[in-house]
């Protein structure tokens, strides 16, 4: 008997296979739209920022942004690589109901998928965090560290889409994350602004969000700034998240690709 491990490992290596053919078209999502993000407003619009104590920590407007945005497009990515592929795949003709007539069990799928994703945004992440290093926008070696951080918040969100994404009958609600989940979360998670500068009534929600955690912890080792005790809390919540998008992830794929 083949064990779990192989299995998931042949999952993955469908993905990888798939990816080798498919990779050009990911780039803009992946690694050239967060970048330039970075050159039109961290070094544009950044210009006209000026260190403010109060609320960038007296730190240049490219050193404060740049790390907001890689954990930001670490979210987005996340989300792009498990609810969109995971919908598709799930519903007829997709990879998911041919490999679950075959000797993979539902988990098994799940495992190759995850080794797949997380594969993905920790590659889009170190890119990130190369060319970050390259512009001049880390003030601290401890910006490598800001690589796992961006793949945890990327996988605390892609395992949540997965578990809910292998459920949908069709891709379409898929589509509504973006607007309802993903720009607000953008908007109002410190990516281009301190969140001191929301009104204090607001600030515990954004505090509670998943994509705040990610931007704090990166921004924080960035620029040297981090307090372990703090990190300790954003990667036990993120790492939370994640646990529980696995556990449901399980769950729902043994109920939608039982053979």
């Amino acid at each position: 008997m083949v064990a779990a491990d192989t299995m998931a490992l042949r999952a993955y290596q469908y993905w990888i296979l798939r990816y080798r053919r498919t990779w050009r078209g990911t780039v803009v999502i992946s690694i050239a739209n967060p970048l330039l993000f970075l050159v039109a407003i961290g070094l544009g619009l950044g210009r006209l920022v000026g260190p403010d104590s109060a609320t960038l920590g007296g730190v240049d407007y490219l050193a404060f942004f740049a790390p907001g945005i890689l954990a930001a497009a670490a979210m987005q990515n996340g989300i792009v690589e498990a609810a969109f592929p995971v919908a598709v795949n799930r519903g007829p003709g997709g990879a998911y109901p041919v490999a679950a007539g075959t000797p993979l069990e539902p988990e098994d799928i799940l495992h190759g998928h995850l080794l797949f994703m997380a594969s993905r945004v920790a590659l889009s992440a170190a890119v990130f965090v190369a060319v970050m290093v390259a512009f001049g926008a880390a003030e601290s070696p401890l910006v490598l560290l800001a690589l796992p951080a961006a793949a945890l918040t990327a996988m605390a969100f892609a395992l949540p889409s997965a578990a809910w994404a292998v459920t949908l009958p069709d891709v379409r609600p898929v589509n509504g994350i973006f607007k309802w989940v993903v720009m607000p979360l953008y908007l109002f998670s410190g990516t281009f602004f301190a969140v001191e500068q929301l009104p204090a009534v607001v600030r515990p929600l954004v505090y509670a969000t998943p994509l705040w955690h990610g931007v704090d912890l990166c921004r924080s080792l960035s620029l040297g700034t981090v307090s372990w005790p703090l990190a300790a809390v954003h990667v036990g919540y993120l790492g939370a998240l994640c646990a529980v998008g696995y556990l449901a992830a399980r769950r729902t794929y043994r109920r939608h690709l039982h053979a």
